[in-house]
């Protein structure tokens, strides 16, 4: 099997209205998002050619759709979604995504709270 190679999209900020409280859900937030694209990138590379390879302007349209289109409680439950996007929109045998959540609705000291997936294409 050949090694894969990968493709990452690191500290997208985008603005929705994801949590458990009505508040924040109501009021939104910053979400910080990486993903990470598993896939075999030999011939676009070896052809220097955009169409044999991942447009990341086209990833990127599309967490961001995902991100914005739907409001959930849990991070993991946006996380899980955009992976899904990903993976049916996409040439990739795998995908990472992390969701960071900066504003936690916790009484004490806390920078963020995140979440990491991974999925695989079946």
């Amino acid at each position: 099997m050949k090694p894969l190679d990968k493709i990452r999209l690191t500290h997208m900020v985008i603005y929705a209205h994801h949590g458990a409280h009505e508040e924040e859900r109501t009021l939104g937030q910053r979400f910080e998002i990486d993903v990470e694209l598993a896939l075999d990138a030999e011939r676009a590379a070896a052809e220097d050619r955009l169409d044999l390879c991942i447009d990341y302007a086209k990833v990127y349209h599309k967490i961001n759709e995902a991100v914005t289109e739907k409001k959930f409680y849990l991070i993991e439950a946006l996380a899980q979604y955009i992976a899904e996007k990903i993976l049916h929109d996409f040439d990739v045998a795998e995908v990472k995504v992390l969701v960071r959540k900066p504003s936690v609705p916790i009484k004490g000291s806390i920078k963020h709270v995140e979440v990491e997936i991974t999925r695989i294409k079946k």
